[in-house]
Parts: structure tokens; sequence; C-alpha cells
């Protein structure tokens, strides 16, 4: 089995409702994105013989994902009041919605299923919230 690995990283704010600790206050951070494809046989012929993917169209497709959610306060769909979401439109606050809270796990998830859907047999996914806490999704069909 071979693999590429590539990452990057985005800044932005969250909070988890319905929390009880600090993290229930909206806080940012640099997210570190980690995406972790895998094939059984490399390219034979054309421009990426001897690959399994082009490491700049990966980059590049991930980096698109990023870069969606770069310097945006980014929530869980309902968790803010409506009032507090019309005040935030009206000071042009960039604000992503998901319809789960958006922890470390969660993004994981997001990543590996945006990252999949553009067709990259993805191994792992890992997300960095701070340099030293993490989390991964890895799909069934690799688990052992």
């Amino acid at each position: 089995m071979y693999f590429l690995r590539t990452e990057c990283s985005f800044d932005s704010a969250h909070f988890l409702a319905d929390y009880e600790g600090k993290c229930r206050n909206i806080h940012g951070h640099e997210w570190q994105v980690i995406v972790e494809i895998c094939r059984e046989d490399l390219d034979g012929e054309g421009q990426t013989r001897d690959m399994i993917f082009d490491f700049s169209a990966l980059k590049r497709d991930l980096k698109a994902e990023a870069d969606a959610l770069d310097h945006a306060l980014i929530i869980e769909k309902g968790s803010l009041m409506a009032s507090t979401m019309a005040a935030l439109a009206d000071e042009k606050i960039k604000i992503v919605e998901f319809p789960f809270r958006p922890t470390s796990e969660r993004l994981a998830f997001y990543f590996y299923k945006k990252i999949s859907e553009k067709g990259y047999r993805v191994y792992r996914t890992t997300v960095y919230e701070t340099r030293e806490n993490s989390a991964s999704y890895m799909p069934e069909e690799f688990v052992r």
C-alpha cells in the first residue's frame, strides 16, 4: 500500500454550545489539517507515472476546503440566537454553520468526507486544534 500525506492550516473561531468549561466561550485556533490518502498501486503512464496521485492536486483540493473555513466563526447551526446571527451578519462577520458541534473529532470526519467526495481514497484525516491536541478519523475499512 502506498500513502501520500499533505497538510494545511486555517484560522477560525468556535465555541461548544452546551459545554461546561472554557470552550463554551468563543475562542480561536490555528487549526492544522492532515490528510493521508492511499492506493495499492502506482499510475503506469502519463504525468503521474510511478505516483499514486499528484501532490499538487491533493494540496489544492485540501487548501480549497480549509480556505472555506479560514477567518470565520464556525458554529453549530442553531447555537446562537437569531438576533445574534443578525448582528453578526450586519457586521459582515464570516460565519460557517455546521449541523454538528465544531469539535476536532467532527472536523476530522468533515475533512475526510470532503476529500473523499473529490475521488481520493482517504486513509486518515487528523485535525489539530493546538500543537498538542488532535483528533483523527479513519474509515472502518482500515481499522483492524
